[in-house]
């Protein structure tokens, strides 16, 4: 199963780092989908290199859509709210930070739900949809990984957050 992040111009890089170190150190399957763009560049500047168009995704085979922040203004549109609808309905496990959680919202995802949206929490998980503000990056990476079931065990996730979030040193 994909794991597939939907990049964008002006999208923000920086509060997916972390989670995509996660996905990547525990060698999951990502690619990286765009509307149509082969290179896009982030808000904070980077160049960065698309795997496949979002069209070329066989949606049967996503496990996790991810959605970070941004200028979301390219992607928030109809056909990027099927796509979100239908993998939703399948089940697949929907995320996204920042603005990206405002894509979800219009695609009528976040109705009934608790979400960022709905309260004054950094990031939420209900069912199968994750939301996160800016500032819940951490947060963000470790829930959706904890989705995923990335964790070994118990003392992974409690290292993993004594690392990222509490700042301690691993010995």
């Amino acid at each position: 199963m994909k794991d597939i992040v939907l990049l964008y111009n002006e999208c923000c890089v920086y509060e997916i780092v972390i989670l995509n170190y996660f996905l990547k150190f525990t060698n999951c399957d990502v690619a990286f989908c765009s509307l149509g763009d082969k290179t896009i560049t982030s808000m904070e500047g980077y160049s960065l290199n698309v795997d496949k168009t979002l069209a070329e995704i066989d949606l049967q085979d996503v496990r996790t859509l991810i959605i970070p922040g941004g200028t979301i203004a390219s992607i928030d549109n109809a056909p990027v709210w099927e796509v979100i609808r239908r993998l939703h309905a399948q089940n697949a496990l929907v995320a996204a930070i920042c603005a990206g959680v405002d894509v979800l919202d219009h695609a009528g995802i976040l109705k009934g739900i608790r979400s960022t949206h709905s309260t004054d929490e950094d990031c939420v998980r209900d069912g199968n949809v994750i939301t996160s503000r800016a500032n819940g990056y951490v947060d963000f990476a470790i829930e959706v990984a904890r989705a995923l079931d990335l964790f070994e065990d118990e003392n992974d996730l409690q290292e993993t957050i004594d690392f990222w979030k509490n700042h301690k040193r691993m010995q």
